[in-house]
């Protein structure tokens, strides 16, 4: 599955998917002053099972360091130089194809009670 997601090092860059930005890692979870966060866009398994630390993205804001940082709502994420200018985003996933035909109708009442 291909979404975003943190290599935390010591701050070389990693080769496991697509660095779309960098920051200091805070300093609630760094374990040294040299620590990095990269955002990458890939396969998160892929790069555990390369030897990376992967940190999994929730929902919300991840500042970076000048003020921008990603905003991330489920599989969909945006980099912004500011919290309110994107500067690049994920690209919208493809409409789920629907087609409305009688079969798509539940009588709710029968299906639940059988009447």
């Amino acid at each position: 599955m291909i979404v975003m997601f943190i290599i935390r090092n010591d701050g070389t860059c990693p080769d496991a998917g697509e660095v779309k930005l960098r920051r200091r890692t805070p300093d609630l979870v760094a374990r040294d002053a040299a620590s990095v966060d990269w955002f990458v866009v890939g396969d998160p398994e892929a790069a555990r099972r390369a030897g990376y630390p992967v940190v999994e993205l929730h929902d919300g804001w991840y500042a970076d360091d000048t003020g921008g940082g990603v905003a991330v709502f489920g599989r969909y994420w945006e980099i912004r130089d500011t919290p309110f200018t994107v500067r690049e985003a994920a690209p919208d996933p493809a409409p789920a194809s629907r087609q409305d035909t009688a079969a798509d109708v539940v009588d709710v009442r029968k299906a639940i009670f059988g009447a």
